[in-house]
């Protein structure tokens, strides 16, 4: 659903516009979307009104592997090598819990090579917490890194601190934060 209403407030659409197999007349605009879990991408795949301008791709960002080809291929078909802006919507505390302090870096270096502008929504620490409290009350055991992770605390300025430090972006703008108390901030390569 945010992909679709990103999409037709990028293209000044109304909600009854567009067609179910073309892209906007006249516009050259085209997203995707990749998330880990494949229900969530053959949901949005069925509900897209928008098929032959956003595509849908079950993907672990964190997979070099499969990633590398996919990407490649994709921005191929558009003669790019890079986005012109790329949408990280509450996945860095998933990527940081699953993956560790290096894992984080390595995916927000990763980010900031492949374009120009990057949005980003990081979690704050309390969403990390509430994560882990969910897990033990399911009896499961903590995430594998939680208990070791040095980047805590203000997860906001500590991605903030690794995007501007590591990866030689900039902060153009911090758009404030969204009813989940999630900033929003926007970086330029």
């Amino acid at each position: 659903e945010l992909s679709v209403a990103l999409y037709r407030h990028l293209l000044g659409l109304q909600e009854s516009e567009g067609s179910l197999d073309q892209p906007a007349a006249g516009k050259d605009l085209n997203l995707l979307c990749c998330d880990i879990d494949p229900v969530l991408i053959e949901r949005a795949q069925q509900c897209s009104p928008f098929p032959a301008s956003i595509s849908f791709a079950n993907l672990d960002i964190m997979d070099s592997s499969a990633r590398e080809p996919f990407l490649r291929s994709y921005l191929g078909r558009f003669g790019r090598s890079t986005f012109d802006i790329v949408f990280c919507m509450s996945v860095t505390m998933w990527i940081h819990l699953n993956h560790g302090d290096s894992g984080l870096m390595e995916f927000l270096s990763f980010l900031s090579s492949l374009c120009k502008y990057l949005l980003i929504e990081p979690q704050p620490w309390k969403c990390y917490r509430a994560a882990a409290r969910r897990l033990r009350k399911l009896g499961r055991n903590d995430f594998d890194h939680f208990r070791s992770l040095a980047i805590n605390g203000d997860m906001a300025e500590r991605i903030t601190q690794i995007l501007t430090k590591n990866c030689a972006m900039e902060l153009v703008c911090c758009f404030g934060s969204t009813s989940w108390d999630r900033s929003l901030l926007l970086f330029k390569s």
